[in-house]
């Protein structure tokens, strides 16, 4: 079986790794430079068996049932599609991946900047309409703080560190 990602070493990529890792399965991985680089295209046409994905990017197709939604790779299920499994309810005990996006400064910025940002983007992910923005996206907003970012960071190196070891994953 073939699997597509949208690149070398992207979230999907190393989420499939992973997913191969777990689920003692062998499947071949197809990069392409990007989602909309034949990707999709290439799926919906049938030249790949499985594609691993940001939600945002498979969601609509899956409720136009252009594509069959088989899991979710997160801890929980998405909130608008609760029908579709999470990847360990689905056999793969412990299998949680999420992709998620934060902003970093300079390291030597002043930490009462730091707080400012912090509590202004906090603002900005609870805002009602700010949240049904990225609903439509498929993204749950969810802030966090410096401290917690800095832990995320660590475990997501001690995660991936031995599954782009193992699959031998380089950058191009």
């Amino acid at each position: 079986m073939s699997w597509g990602s949208p690149g070398i070493g992207s979230v999907p990529h190393l989420a499939g790794e992973l997913f191969k890792h777990r689920a003692g399965i062998e499947i071949t991985h197809v990069p392409y430079r990007g989602a909309n680089q034949g990707l999709m295209s290439d799926f919906l046409a049938g030249r790949l068996d499985l594609m691993l994905n940001t939600t945002g990017s498979l969601l609509e197709a899956v409720r136009l049932k252009q594509v069959r939604g088989l899991a979710v790779t997160s801890a929980n299920r998405f909130p608008d599609e609760p029908e579709l499994p999470t990847a360990a309810e689905s056999g793969v005990p412990g299998y949680d991946v999420s992709s998620w996006y934060a902003i970093y400064v300079p390291a030597k910025t002043p930490a009462e900047i730091i707080a400012k940002v912090n509590a202004d983007m906090g603002a900005i992910l609870n805002d009602a309409a700010a949240k049904e923005k990225f609903k439509v996206l498929g993204v749950l907003p969810r802030g966090s703080t410096p401290a917690e970012l800095a832990a995320m960071n660590v475990a997501d190196a001690a995660l991936w560190g031995p599954i782009i070891k193992e699959a031998n994953i380089k950058v191009e």
